[in-house]
């Protein structure tokens, strides 16, 4: 509610200092400024995960529930990834304890024995995931686990888990709880606490609290990470899945915003045969070679279709990116991809890639160029990249995007360089 400047003018100098204190606390009032996914559950729950992408407002949400909490449970256990992350950003943070408490309710800090005290006689202590050994021991009504996705620990074993330190120690009160704000990472910890019948999920992007970051910060993460697969992750949260055994994974991915200008382009084809809803995809992926013998991969335009469809495709992306030629394996289908190319344009080259060897020994040369970061992506690739970070050769076949694109960034290379695949 916004009130006049007429109303305001006719407070008494009384009423005016009440409604600033009126003012100031419902500025610390957590169920008015919160959004309503920052908010308790209302169904019962022992674990609170939120997990959100960066700048939703976690630790903002992480140290306003400590505040909520710290009226009826005097011990709370506080728990960041490392030592200085537990000070610089639970407590001493800009949304950390500190920040977001009133003057007249700050907690005491007490560096020295790494434990909050307020005024009401509750407590937080302090700790460090790094040092699981810290919470052998400790007891706690309620606690706060920030970042625990990104906590190291061995598996199975439980002396170096602080997780599991934590949780033994939960045994204070009626109901003892724990709140985890983290980014998502694929782990089997996480995997656990998500199927945990006692867990209750919040999910949330970066663009859920846009309104309160700051122009160069909300527009730096999303140039950085949008389009991505990563971003994924980063901004939307989600838990990207890491495959043992696959030839990429995400650390391989080199990005770009806008594509330079290109000395050779070559439209990547993988056909299907039949075009049927049950057939496998047609590969189709467009990449080039720069001036600075970069290969750029920047458009996927992988589906079903059938011969006459996938062909007009390739024709379409060949004459709009006025592309050198359309590299086509011919394993199936023989000359006929040629010639269906040809009958709709006979003016377009197309090489014919008959593969000899086995998936692998294709792909490995590729994955070679990625980890000398000589491939670079525009960003909006996430189905490519899925593929490539997920498909592992034990499974006898390719999927259609990863076969064009080796044949397509194969070409480049060979037409720059020496061939660094033989196709026989």
């Amino acid at each position: 509610m916004t009130l006049s400047p007429e109303l305001i003018k006719s407070l008494t100098p009384a009423q005016k200092n009440e409604l600033l204190e009126l003012t100031e606390i419902a500025h610390y009032r957590w169920s008015i400024v919160g959004r309503p996914t920052q908010q308790l559950p209302i169904e019962p729950w022992q674990y609170w995960l939120i997990k959100a992408g960066r700048g939703f407002g976690k630790t903002r949400t992480g140290s306003e529930i400590t505040r909520i909490w710290k009226e009826n449970n005097p011990i709370i256990l506080l728990a960041g990834r490392t030592a200085s992350d537990a000070r610089d950003i639970m407590i001493e943070g800009e949304s950390g304890i500190l920040a977001t408490s009133p003057h007249w309710d700050r907690p005491l800090y007490r560096s020295s024995t790494r434990s909050l005290h307020w005024s009401n006689g509750a407590m937080a202590l302090v700790r460090s995931a790094d040092e699981p050994e810290s919470f052998r021991g400790l007891q706690c009504y309620k606690a706060w686990c920030d970042e625990l996705a990104s906590w190291y620990y061995k598996e199975g074993d439980a002396v170096t888990d602080a997780w599991a330190q934590i949780k033994m120690g939960m045994r204070l009160g009626k109901n003892p709880q724990a709140i985890i704000t983290t980014t998502p990472r694929n782990t089997k910890r996480m995997r656990e606490i998500i199927k945990d019948p006692l867990t209750v999920i919040t999910g949330g992007s970066t663009y859920d609290n846009k309104a309160n970051l700051a122009p160069a910060f909300y527009n730096e993460i999303v140039k950085m990470y949008e389009g991505t697969r990563i971003g994924r992750q980063e901004l939307h949260a989600e838990l990207i899945e890491e495959v043992e055994g696959a030839l990429w994974n995400d650390k391989l991915f080199k990005y770009i915003d806008e594509l330079p200008e290109l000395r050779k382009t070559c439209i990547a084809l993988d056909p299907s045969i039949t075009g049927k809803d049950d057939s496998d995809e047609c590969g189709i992926i467009c990449a080039g070679l720069g001036f600075d013998n970069y290969i750029y991969v920047f458009r996927d335009e992988t589906g079903i279709y059938t011969p006459l469809k996938w062909a007009n495709k390739a024709v379409y992306l060949h004459e709009n990116l006025k592309a050198n030629c359309v590299v086509a394996e011919v394993n199936q289908g023989g000359d006929m991809v040629k010639t269906i190319i040809n009958q709709i344009e006979p003016r377009i080259k197309v090489e014919m890639v008959w593969s000899k060897v086995g998936k692998v020994l294709r792909a490995e040369p590729i994955v070679s160029l990625y980890e000398q970061g000589l491939v670079r992506h525009l960003r909006g690739l996430t189905k490519l990249e899925n593929e490539m970070t997920t498909w592992t050769p034990d499974e006898g076949y390719s999927p259609g995007r990863i076969d064009a694109l080796v044949h397509g960034i194969n070409y480049l290379y060979e037409s720059n360089k020496k061939p660094i695949v033989n196709n026989g």
